[in-house]
């Protein structure tokens, strides 16, 4: 998709007036704690423009996936709420047990200036998933403005994502902080990059990347392709890849994408060797194999050679976005191709390149590798980055207008 300018919450008069927000607090929860906060960390600088300049704050998001018939304590945003009072240093409201219910309302009613209520989980109400008219006409009463800054969800037609904003149609629409950055990086990157742009693509499945490779052949300059789904192209061209993990009904369509980008500017640079083992277990020996992966084993991670082609294609590049990680970097030592990948965009970072990494599993992994500073933008939208990626809709984003 291509970025028109939008107003933005940093471009509007919020004084005395109530801002809904829209924030993507969909965070990991174990045992009813929060195993990681960064997407409420991301969301702290918009609702802090907002309360610094004397205005109010109604934020809403979705966690989970309950069933939409009402209130489950595990989806419950309480916990989420406490951290995120914990990081304001002022007392975060979260009323009732659904975001349109009485208690709900009364809390909105009685905001002030500085103030910060969280709506319980938007999709206890089945009306969220259905983009339900009056479940977002009961939300857009709340504010005077609508914010966007969950970009994680912004892919989505959800109502709070589309129908909200359409309903506060007479009122200002702008993009939050967080929003705005990832348009900023994401977009531009694609768009208008600095060159040589290399796109980096891993992870397990290639299904989850055909659009992305589609989008970005002809665009970059090269295209590094690592993790278990480079098995599936290898396939195509007629490799064996003992047990390695393989789509096997992608093969065909494999083999015409690798055609379709060979027909194009783009460099394909794919692994030729790999880190392999007989399961994919803490401590289990491992051996360095080719291309060609004979008997039981498997490959889980990209082996030496590749490390030093991947790491030298990204050190020389201007522009890198990477998207999915280079084996199972979870299980020592299959994480030394993803390792190296990221310190290689570091030093391009350090260079004066421009790095974007896409969120999901490769936004924890320099998270788990403690290297996320290094970097001009982690995402904080798996899904939402990748359909940036293929150039598909952001129909959160789209809901906002133009300037």
């Amino acid at each position: 998709m291509t970025t028109a300018p939008r107003p933005t919450i940093d471009s509007v008069d919020v004084a005395g007036r109530t801002v809904l927000v829209r924030v993507d607090f969909n965070v990991p929860l174990a045992a009813g704690k929060i195993t990681d906060d960064s997407r409420i960390v991301a969301a702290v600088p918009t609702i802090r423009s907002i309360l610094d300049r004397d205005g109010a704050c109604v934020l809403m998001s979705h966690l989970g996936r309950p069933a939409g018939t009402g209130y489950e304590a595990n989806f419950s945003l309480q916990p989420v709420g406490a951290r995120l009072a914990e990081l304001l240093g002022r007392p975060v409201v979260v009323p009732g047990e659904g975001s349109v219910d009485d208690a709900a309302a009364a809390a909105v009613a009685a905001i002030g200036p500085g103030e910060v209520v969280l709506l319980e989980n938007l999709r206890f109400h089945a009306g969220e998933k259905k983009a339900d008219a009056d479940f977002a006409a009961a939300l857009a009463a709340y504010g005077q403005v609508y914010c966007q800054d969950a970009f994680g969800a912004a892919h989505r037609g959800d109502a709070s994502m589309v129908a909200v904003p359409d309903a506060m149609s007479d009122s200002p629409r702008v993009a939050g902080r967080l929003l705005e950055a990832e348009l900023k990086y994401l977009a531009d990157a694609i768009e208008s990059p600095a060159r040589p742009f290399v796109a980096v693509l891993g992870g397990a499945k290639i299904s989850d990347k055909l659009g992305t490779i589609r989008h970005l052949a002809g665009r970059v300059d090269t295209l590094v392709v690592g993790g278990a789904m480079a098995f599936t192209l290898l396939r195509a061209m007629g490799h064996v890849v003992g047990r390695s993990l393989v789509e096997e009904a992608m093969i065909e369509e494999a083999g015409e994408i690798i055609k379709a980008v060979e027909a194009t500017s783009t460099r394909l640079l794919l692994p030729t060797d790999f880190v392999c083992a007989a399961a994919p277990e803490a401590g289990v020996a491992t051996t360095t194999c080719g291309r060609d992966i004979e008997g039981d084993l498997m490959g889980l991670d990209i082996g030496p050679e590749s490390v030093a082609s991947f790491a030298a294609a990204v050190r020389g590049a201007k522009t890198v976005v990477w998207n999915g990680p280079m084996g199972l970097f979870e299980i020592p030592p299959f994480d030394t191709g993803t390792l190296a990948v990221a310190q290689a965009m570091i030093e391009a970072t350090e260079g004066g390149g421009i790095t974007v990494v896409g969120g999901g599993d490769t936004a924890a992994a320099v998270n788990d590798l403690g290297l996320a500073v290094g970097f001009s933008h982690v995402s904080t939208g798996g899904g939402a980055s990748l359909r940036m990626l293929e150039g598909g809709p952001m129909p959160g984003v789209e809901a906002l207008g133009t300037v």
